[in-house]
Order: C-alpha cells, then sequence, then structure tokens
C-alpha cells in the first residue's frame, strides 16, 4: 500500500478534511510518527473510523469493536502467552482458517509465527489498538473475553513427536516463500528474536519474527536437509536441499542451495531457491529488446571468441547465459559447462560441477574440456588468472567462449582482465563483447498509476522534460496481487559493449577503462545501462524511482 492510497481513502470516506489531513500530516512528519496514529492523537477522527479506512488500503478484514466477540474455539488454538507475547488475538475459526486481530498492518508477519503452533492457517484482521490492547488486558485477566479457558498447547504436533511443528513451520517457510515468488529465504538471529526475510523481485521484506528459542532446533532441521554437520557451529558450511514442495496445490521440485555462516548470536542461513518448474528463460523474454538483441544473437553464433556478461551478485548473469546456451543447443553443436554449482540442467548440455575440495576448480575442468573437442565453452566464472588464461587460449583456439565476471560495467571486465594478468594483447585478440546488465522491477499493471514527473525528475534520469511531453509515466501504488508492493516481476537492462579495432587498438595500448568506455558511448556502438532503463520506462514497464535504485551507483 501507498500512502498516498491511504490519504485517498480517508478522504473518500469522510473520515476528515483536506485541512485536517493536511494538519495531520504535517505533525505526523515533524513528529517521526505514523499517519493514521497521528490523526487519533490530535482527536482528529475516531479511531475506529481511521482504523476501518487503513484496512481497506492494506487488503485486510476489519474487526469492528462495537460488534466484537472472539470464539472460545478460536481462543483455545494459541496458547496464552503467545496470544500476550505477539499481541494477537483469536478471534475466529472458520473453515479451517484462524482469523487473529492485529493493531498494526505491518505486523501480519505474526500469522507465520502463529500458524505452526495452531497447526492451521492463520489470517490476520486489524483491529484499533485501544479496543485491541483492553480485549488483551481482559483475556490475560481471565475476563469475559477470554472465558478464563486454558488455551490447547498443541496436541496434534504432541502427537507426531517433539520435531513436527519444526518440520511444519520449514516446510510452510519454503511453500509460502515459493508463492510469494522469492528468489532466497534469510534466518537470521538477533538477541531476542529470529527473523526471517524473503528476497522478492530482488527486494528482501521481513515475514515472520519467531522466538529466539526455535534457532537451534530450525537450524538442526535445515542442516540434516543439507546434508551439513549440526555438530559444527564455528565454521561456514555450504550444501543442497531437495525440496518436494506443495506450493499452489501441485506437488514442485525444488533445489535449495544452503549457506550457514556463524553470526554473534547463533548462525545465519540463505537458503537460495531453484525452482526446476519454472523453466529456462528466452532472450526475449529477460528483457533484450531492439539494436541490442540483434547484436547480441550475432554475437553468440560466431565460431570463437569471449563474450562475458558482467554484474553484481543476483543481477540474472546466469539466466542471461542459459538463455543463450539454450539458442546454441543443437544436434551439430557441443557444449561443455563448468558451474558453481549447476543450477539448472539444460537437456543436450554437458555441465561440469567444480568441486573445490577434491581440487575440482575451474581452471581444472576448462583445462579437461578442452580434450573434449568443444564447439562452445561457459565458464560459470573467470576468478583468477589461471582460468581467466585458459579461457583466453580457448578462445583463440577455436572455441566460443562464455564467462561472467563481478564488475560495475561493461569497460571494466576488459581492465579486469588485464588486472588480473592476462596479457593486453590476448585480451583485445579474444573477446568479442561484454553485457553488463541489471535487473529492475516490473510496476504492477493491475494498480500503477499513469502521473508527470516533475522536471527534476526527468532530469535524473537524463531525459530532456520537452521532449518528454505527451509520454505516459507511471508511478507504482500497490495492490493485493502485488503484495501492495506496486511491483511484479522483474526485467533486464542492458549495456553492450562489442569489440572493434579501435576498441582492440585502445586495450592493446593498455588504456584506461574511461577512454574505452567513452570511445564506446561516442562512437554509437554501446547505449549504457541508464539509457536502456529509460527505454523502458518510457515504455511503462518501469518506474523512475525503480530505475534509479538500480543504476544510481553506475
Amino acid at each position: 500500500m501507498s500512502s498516498e492510497t491511504f490519504r485517498r481513502l480517508l478522504l473518500e470516506a469522510n473520515v476528515l478534511d483536506a485541512e485536517r489531513l493536511q494538519k495531520a500530516e504535517s505533525a505526523a512528519q515533524s513528529r517521526g510518527t505514523a499517519l493514521e496514529r497521528t490523526i487519533v492523537q490530535l482527536n482528529l477522527a475516531d479511531e475506529a473510523a481511521v482504523w476501518r479506512v487503513l484496512a481497506k488500503a492494506h487488503g485486510l478484514k476489519f474487526v469492528d469493536p462495537a460488534k466484537f466477540a472472539p470464539q472460545q474455539e478460536a481462543l483455545k488454538k494459541i496458547p496464552k502467552e503467545q496470544i500476550e507475547q505477539n499481541e494477537a488475538l483469536p478471534v475466529l475459526l472458520k473453515d479451517g482458517v484462524l482469523w487473529v486481530a492485529i493493531d498494526d498492518p505491518w505486523k501480519t508477519f505474526v500469522a507465520d509465527n502463529l500458524s505452526f503452533l495452531a497447526g492451521c492457517t492463520v489470517q490476520c484482521a486489524l483491529m484499533p489498538p485501544q479496543a485491541l490492547k483492553q480485549a488483551l488486558r481482559k483475556y490475560a485477566a481471565g475476563e469475559a473475553v477470554g472465558g478464563g479457558a486454558k488455551p490447547a498447547g498443541g496436541g496434534a504436533a504432541t502427537a507426531e513427536g517433539e520435531d513436527a511443528p519444526i518440520i511444519r513451520l520449514v516446510a510452510k517457510t519454503v511453500e509460502e516463500a515459493l508463492e510469494q515468488r522469492a528468489s532466497d529465504i534469510h534466518v537470521e538471529p538477533f538477541q531476542q528474536r529470529l527473523r526471517i526475510r524473503y528476497r522478492v523481485d530482488g527486494v528482501l521484506k521481513e515475514v515472520a519474527s519467531l522466538e529466539i528459542a526455535l534457532l537451534a532446533p530450525m537450524t538442526s532441521r535445515l542442516k540434516i536437509m543439507a546434508g551439513l554437520d549440526i555438530a559444527e557451529k564455528r565454521k561456514p558450511q555450504d550444501g543442497r536441499i531437495s525440496f518436494r514442495a506443495q506450493a499452489g496445490g501441485q506437488p514442485r521440485d525444488i533445489d535449495i542451495r544452503t549457506s550457514v555462516l556463524p553470526s554473534s548470536h547463533g548462525e545465519t542461513i540463505v537458503m537460495r531457491l531453484l525452482d526446476k518448474e519454472k523453466g529456462l528463460l528466452s532472450l526475449d523474454a529477460l528483457g533484450f529488446e531492439g539494436r541490442d538483441r540483434e547484436r547480441f544473437q550475432s554475437l553468440i553464433a560466431r565460431p570463437n571468441g569471449i563474450v562475458l556478461v558482467t554484474g553484481p551478485t543476483g543481477s540474472g548473469k546466469t539466466t542471461t547465459l542459459y538463455a543463450a546456451l539454450q539458442q546454441l543447443n543443437r544436434s551439430d553443436v557441443k557444449i561443455i559447462t563448468a558451474e558453481d554449482p549447476v543450477e539448472f540442467n539444460i537437456r543436450g548440455i554437458n555441465q561440469c560441477q567444480v568441486k573445490s575440495r577434491i581440487g575440482l576448480s575451474f581452471a581444472h575442468i576448462l583445462r579437461a574440456m578442452l580434450r573434449q573437442a568443444p564447439n562452445v565453452i561457459l565458464v560459470g566464472e573467470i576468478r583468477d588468472k589461471e582460468t581467466a588464461e585458459i579461457a583466453v587460449q580457448a578462445a583463440l583456439t577455436g572455441h566460443l567462449v562464455f564467462s561472467t565476471l563481478h564488475t560495475n560495467d561493461s569497460a571494466s571486465a576488459i581492465t579486469r582482465l588485464c588486472d588480473m594478468g592476462v596479457k593486453p594483447f590476448l585480451v583485445a585478440a579474444s573477446v568479442q563483447a561484454v553485457l553488463a546488465q541489471r535487473l529492475v522491477r516490473v510496476v504492477c499493471k493491475q494498480c500503477r498509476q499513469p502521473y508527470e514527473p516533475s522536471d527534476t525528475e526527468l532530469r535524473s534520469i537524463g531525459v530532456d522534460p520537452g521532449a518528454a511531453r505527451g509520454t505516459t509515466f507511471y508511478r507504482a501504488e500497490g495492490c493485493p496481487a502485488c503484495e501492495h508492493s506496486g511491483y511484479r516481476g522483474r526485467l533486464g537492462i542492458y549495456e553492450l559493449l562489442q569489440m572493434d579495432t579501435t576498441l582492440r587498438e585502445m586495450t592493446f595500448r593498455g588504456e584506461p577503462m574511461v577512454r574505452l568506455r567513452d570511445y564506446a558511448w561516442h562512437s554509437g556502438g554501446m547505449s549504457t545501462l541508464l539509457q536502456d532503463g529509460v527505454r523502458k520506462v518510457l515504455q511503462g514497464a518501469t518506474t523512475i524511482p525503480e530505475l534509479l535504485r538500480v543504476v544510481a551507483a553506475v
């Protein structure tokens, strides 16, 4: 939900007029408090009326204090101490769903905390803070609202054994992450709580705050699933989980790359979700358009040379390389890859897993590859001089080599190879092109709103305000379809630097990265990441703030 939606609904519902709303906004800004709470603190509107609008703005059910009567059956589903600790009161059990009342729309993550204790799905509804506080006080005192009942401690879980709640919690966490299109799950211990976050469309969001007591059993469960040593708590460990999820009502096979790292309050765990059901994307689906797509397709059709893809971790480099390999994957072409790890299995391609523990490094596999007479080679990443030199030699002896580097832009990749120790004349002769990329979030088509950006906004992305007249720009709004983020899905923006005679001569002379970049851009042979991003903004695919979030540091 955007704050604009809440403001609009307040005015539409006549909860307060524009003048009082402006007064509340000014006070909220100066005090640093939430707008809804400021309105109530200033006695500008009735708390129940404000919270009814707040619930609507967030797509939540509203618990009317005037009609409030919690079910005894609902109250028995959650232990009393958990109700008090989470400040979430069970009010209704219907069709296998337990509804709990909370007073803050950003606290919906408590549903995850409570669902495995309740043994059923938990949904949140919004209730005015004072009414909820009074109801919780009565419940704690054993008065009418609670009926003096002794809440159940989870008999079903006990019957299944002590580990059953943790098994359910882990399974539910993974399945919920898949339903929300998360790319990874972060389990992070702090002094008094265990935080769980999902990365959705490249942005982390908190989804649960659990008791710190759950850290040890949850860590042990994940380590067992990943085949790691549960007794080792001092060293980092990496493993892999094969998981069969029931997300979306259908069983799905998921690979989960698991990384465990010791921290000051326990072990922090990151799980990268690799969904085999999603399949591999084509170059078109990635966001390649126009001239860049044509040039890249002609480059990957060449018989030899190096094509590098650069960008930070999580910018989609591997996905782009897999799309290129799929296009080249024919019965008359032999393709071998060296990857760490093998993320997706592609039929018809020989894929090798790097295993550093036994000395099977990128360089080792690359040397062995050349004896297999391949046409196309993929090296997951060029990390050192040895790997870089073998890749260059392979390119110069008739192989098409794909690989990745961690650099900010395309021109930096040329100088990075030279810095690694590869002779400039070899870099100049072997590299065909460098593709730098980032991922921007796609603005949700169901709730995006057209607006007129200010001249300052337009200039911040290099657009002339005069030339932009008549173009429709969109801003992210937020709705249930996009989890109130305003965005759904991601799209690539690209910067393709293709080597020509002048660039090869400049590389041979060891000219700095800035000179290489300036020439590539001024010669018209390369459009920058920002320029490609602007094209996506003008097409209505993304927004100006999102583009600046991604390319501000470029």
